[in-house]
């Protein structure tokens, strides 16, 4: 058994949190569905009707009953050591990706809002960068401050997709250019869901002078079957504010 802090995780939790291995999207990482696989161009439906603004993304693992777990005990128990083998997880999402890049890519965490990180006292995507960046041998360069989000949004849920994408617009700003200009960059977050946060920050740091932008996350909430409803509903944080809601 792995005690991480006061909650102890068991070996058997642990073994069931496996990579992804279902057909993917080659662009956002959601599951491919049958018929999808005969269009033969590897871009999911979504991703073909709006292209993201990143050029690729990838997850280590659905977000389900184990990941979901150890997510949550990191998120809203503050078992900060639950970075370390989630820290693991994204690393091996961040070696696919930075495996087919010519340089050392700049990591960038999803940024918080100020308001949700005072009460949150982290901002996880950076506590799970910083666990990831361990793990390789080349340094990994961390611009935890280089991305803000300057303006609050509003709930996702029941917005459509262009809703979504019109809500996170401009949530976000580089506070310095020259840290991304001309640099490939991996924007990294705990959890991807319909990606349009991600995309948005692909967006704003590419306009910032970044060569090439992806995306990588420790878990995945798939968009296909077997979804619970929350999940095909919005963002990484109605996500939060269900689970909590159901959990009191």
């Amino acid at each position: 058994m792995n005690n991480i802090s006061r909650v102890p995780l068991c070996d058997e939790c642990l073994a069931e949190i496996r990579p992804v291995r279902a057909p993917q999207c080659i662009l956002c990482g959601d599951r491919l569905a049958s018929a999808q696989l005969l269009i033969g161009d590897g871009r999911c439906v979504s991703c073909r009707d709006h292209e993201p603004d990143f050029d690729r993304a990838v997850s280590f693992s659905e977000y389900k009953v184990a990941l979901r777990g150890l997510i949550h005990l990191l998120k809203y128990e503050g078992v900060t050591s639950a970075a370390k083998p989630l820290g693991q997880m994204l690393a091996d999402a961040i070696a696919e990706l930075s495996a087919s890049g010519d340089s050392t890519p700049l990591l960038v965490p999803v940024p918080l809002h100020r308001g949700r990180r005072r009460s949150r006292g982290f901002n996880q995507a950076e506590l799970l960068a910083h666990a990831a960046a361990g793990h390789f041998t080349d340094k990994l360069e961390i611009a935890s401050q280089v991305l803000v989000r300057h303006r609050e949004t509003i709930s996702q849920v029941g917005l459509s997709r262009e809703e979504r994408i019109e809500n996170m617009h401009d949530a976000f700003r580089v506070s310095d250019p020259g840290r991304v200009r001309g640099r490939s960059v991996i924007v990294v977050d705990d959890v991807m869901t319909t990606g349009t946060t991600l995309s948005e920050c692909a967006r704003v740091l590419k306009r910032a002078g970044a060569e090439r932008v992806w995306a990588a996350t420790v878990a995945r909430a798939f968009q296909g079957v077997d979804l619970p409803e929350f999940a095909d509903r919005g963002e990484e944080e109605e996500i939060e504010a269900v689970e909590v809601a159901a959990s009191v």
